[in-house]
């Protein structure tokens, strides 16, 4: 056997288990919409914890969708103001009064950051002490950022489903922005990606090891999160929202899925926006090991690379296998495309795509070499790179 058959063979191999075995990841069907409980016989109050940081541009839009949620009980906001300093809590005000809601939000001025937390779950970690501190503390925490819009039944549905499991913790994948030409081409494969490490499938069964949430929209169980631990258990996690999937899942069933309900308000206009979002956290992922970095390269250029390589330059059978890896490949991703109202002939530029990833990935491992990984809004908060 010739290295360019046994090449596109593995190629191949690896495309049909991803679509037969990986939990069906690639079909998109586990939805907010789909298969929503019967609403609970009581429903529990919920508090919603923001963590705001120099979002002065989009928290206005965030906290008007959660204010005016069509819940059965008033639905409380805590809005943990992480030392911004372009007026976010005055927008944030202004739109609680806009909404005649002011006696339902909470501003809190974010201490300084302690030495071993990530920004995020610091401020969360406020914001959660805060809500369990009150009299009357709620059942139901609603950890959310605030770059993102709900419509008004979201969180009936997600109470709906959280009462019906019971879980302990049920997130939703947001709908990212997808309308410039950058986000055209890089967003749904975000998505993918991420569906392809934490198969929804799986991270939804009670019997799966496999646990991973989204950050932009988690509803837990007040005490559920407290017998874990609480934020701190998580407290230097840069993936913040599987740290809180795998800690939350050792209390009970968990529940992820997509959802065309939810928006998130950050636009990427341009690959740069995109590169930063990624590479912040990307070598995070590979939990910064040089080895793991080698593997994925590798891996990238014999799954997503060389088949098309293979299909357009190669002969015989190697390139018969690489035109069927290929179309396999652009099957896979076809349904995220479709979510997202794309034209279909972006699946088919799935392997230029993924090659962009894998630079994005590389460059994640620069920055942290150069001591800048994890960089957000002016903190560095990846591990640094002589501790790996």
């Amino acid at each position: 056997m010739t290295v360019e058959l046994a090449l596109s063979g593995f190629g191949l191999a690896v495309w049909l288990y991803l679509i037969l075995a990986r939990g069906g990841f690639w079909r998109a069907d586990i939805r907010d919409e789909n298969g929503v409980p019967s609403p609970p016989a009581e429903w529990h109050s919920v508090i919603a914890v923001v963590p705001a940081r120099n979002e002065a541009e989009v928290i206005a839009k965030s906290l008007s969708s959660l204010l005016n949620q069509d819940y059965a009980k008033p639905l409380k906001v805590i809005l943990v103001d992480d030392q911004s300093d372009d007026g976010t809590a005055d927008a944030a005000l202004a739109a609680a009064e806009a909404a005649g809601a002011s006696d339902r939000l909470t501003i809190l001025r974010g201490q300084p950051l302690p030495q071993g937390w990530t920004g995020k779950l610091w401020a969360m970690e406020q914001g959660v002490t805060q809500a369990s501190a009150l009299a009357e503390p709620p059942c139901y925490l609603l950890l959310t950022d605030a770059d993102i819009a709900y419509e008004p039944g979201v969180i009936r549905r997600l109470v709906s489903r959280a009462e019906g499991g019971p879980l302990a913790l049920t997130s939703l994948m947001v709908k990212l922005r997808c309308e410039s030409l950058a986000e055209r081409a890089l967003i749904p494969a975000f998505v993918f990606f991420f569906q392809m490490l934490y198969p929804f499938a799986w991270t939804n069964r009670r019997d799966s090891t496999m646990a991973a949430a989204a950050g932009g929209c988690m509803l837990v169980r007040r005490d559920a999160l407290e017998a874990a631990g609480g934020i701190e258990a998580i407290r230097s996690s840069l993936i913040d929202d599987c740290a809180l999937g795998r800690s939350m899942k050792k209390q009970g069933a968990i529940w992820l899925g997509l959802t065309g309900s939810v928006h998130s308000l950050r636009p990427y206009p341009a690959l740069e926006d995109i590169r930063r979002m990624v590479s912040r956290s990307a070598y995070d992922q590979l939990n910064y090991s040089p080895l793991l970095l080698a593997g994925t390269v590798a891996g990238m250029l014999l799954t997503y690379l060389l088949p098309p390589l293979f299909a357009i330059f190669g002969s015989g059978l190697a390139q018969v296998m690489g035109a069927v890896t290929w179309g396999l490949m652009a099957f896979a991703f076809w349904p995220i495309v479709r979510f997202y109202r794309l034209s279909p002939l972006w699946a088919a530029a799935l392997p230029v795509i993924a090659a962009l990833y894998m630079v994005f990935t590389l460059d994640s491992a620069l920055q942290h070499w150069r001591g800048r990984g994890g960089l957000w809004k002016g903190r560095v908060q990846a591990r640094r790179a002589e501790a790996s």
